[in-house]
C-alpha cells in the first residue's frame, strides 16, 4: 500500500469510529443503487461530504433551537447535555442511510423517527401544549437543515453551483421531508427562503436556547486533532447562519482563518475519501460494512 494510501485508510477508519457506535455494532451506511436517491441526484453529490454536512448540520441545528417548540423538544426529550455528540451522531446516520442505503433501509429509518415522534410532546414554559409531529413544526426543522445542508455545501466545495442544481435539490429533498409529516415542503430554494421568513416572527432566544447553543458550540469528540477540527466545524456553523439569527444566538461571524481551515478541511477530505470503499455503489451480495476497511 503506497504510503500516502495508508494515511487515507488511517484517517477513514477514524471517521468511521466517530460517526458510528462500534460497540454498538453500528456501521458506515453502504451506497446502493437502488437508493431512495438516483446515484446521479444532487443529493448524493451534496449529502456525502462530511465537511459541508456537519457544518451544515452545527448551523442548521442552531437555526432550528430559534423555534421554541423545537427548543422544548429537545429540552424535554433528549439526554443532550450528556450525549449532543450522539445527537449529531444519529442525525448524520439518518442523511446517510436515508440518501444511500437500500430503499428499504431508508424507508425503515424514516419509519422509526415517526415512531419516535409521535410519542413525543409537552408544554412550553408558558404552558403552550406542543406535538413533535405538528406538521409546521416538522416543516421548520425541514427547511432550515436543508438550506443549511446546501449553503455549506455551496460555501465550502461547490461555490458556482447552479440556481437549477439548487432547485433540485430542496426538491429532492422534500421526499424524506413530506415522508416524516412535514407541510409545506419547500420545491425550490426561493420557496425555502420564503418559508424560513414566515417563520421569524415565531423565533426567539432566551436562557434555554443559550445553554443549549453552548453545548452544541463546545462538543469535544476526543483527541486533540478532532477536537481543533470540530471547533473550525463549529464556528463555520455559526458563521453560516443568517446574520439575524446569529445575532439572535449572539455568536460571532467566523474569522477569515477559521473559514479557510474549513476550506482547506473539505478539501483535504474529500482527498481522503475519492475512490475509498465509503463512495462506492456496492453490489446487492455485500450485506454489511467489511470490518477491514
Amino acid at each position: 500500500m503506497r504510503p500516502f494510501e495508508t494515511v487515507k485508510v488511517a484517517v477513514r477508519r477514524r471517521i468511521n469510529h466517530i460517526f458510528n457506535d462500534y460497540e454498538a455494532g453500528e456501521r458506515p451506511a453502504l451506497r446502493r443503487a437502488d437508493a431512495l436517491f438516483p446515484t446521479s441526484s444532487v443529493a448524493w453529490r451534496v449529502n456525502g461530504d462530511i465537511v459541508t454536512m456537519m457544518i451544515g448540520g452545527v448551523s442548521g441545528l442552531l437555526l432550528q433551537m430559534l423555534h421554541p417548540k423545537v427548543l422544548a423538544g429537545v429540552w424535554d426529550h433528549s439526554d443532550f447535555r450528556a450525549d449532543m455528540h450522539g445527537r449529531l451522531r444519529r442525525t448524520a446516520k439518518f442523511i446517510a442511510v436515508t440518501t444511500y442505503d437500500h430503499a428499504a433501509a431508508g424507508r425503515a429509518a424514516i419509519d422509526k423517527v415517526n415512531r419516535i415522534h409521535a410519542r413525543l410532546g409537552g408544554e412550553l414554559p408558558d404552558g403552550t401544549p406542543y406535538r413533535v409531529t405538528d406538521p409546521d413544526l416538522l416543516a421548520w426543522v425541514h427547511v432550515t437543515e436543508t438550506i443549511s445542508f446546501l449553503n455549506a455545501w455551496i460555501s465550502y466545495q461547490q461555490p458556482d453551483m447552479s440556481a437549477a442544481d439548487q432547485d433540485a435539490y430542496f426538491d429532492e429533498m422534500a421526499r424524506i421531508g413530506l415522508a416524516l409529516g412535514a407541510d409545506p415542503v419547500p420545491r425550490t430554494r426561493a420557496d425555502a427562503e420564503a418559508l424560513i421568513q414566515s417563520f421569524r416572527p415565531q423565533l426567539k432566544a432566551d436562557d434555554r436556547t443559550t445553554e443549549v447553543a453552548a453545548l452544541v458550540m463546545r462538543q469535544k469528540v476526543g483527541g486533540l486533532a478532532e477536537d481543533a477540527a470540530a471547533g473550525v466545524i463549529m464556528q463555520a456553523g455559526a458563521d453560516l447562519l443568517p446574520d439575524w439569527a446569529r445575532a439572535m444566538h449572539g455568536l460571532p461571524g467566523a474569522s477569515p482563518l477559521t473559514r479557510r481551515a474549513a476550506g482547506t478541511m473539505a478539501r483535504s477530505l474529500d482527498w481522503v475519501y475519492t475512490g475509498s470503499p465509503n463512495r462506492q455503489v456496492w453490489p446487492e451480495e455485500v450485506k454489511a460494512w467489511p470490518d477491514q476497511l
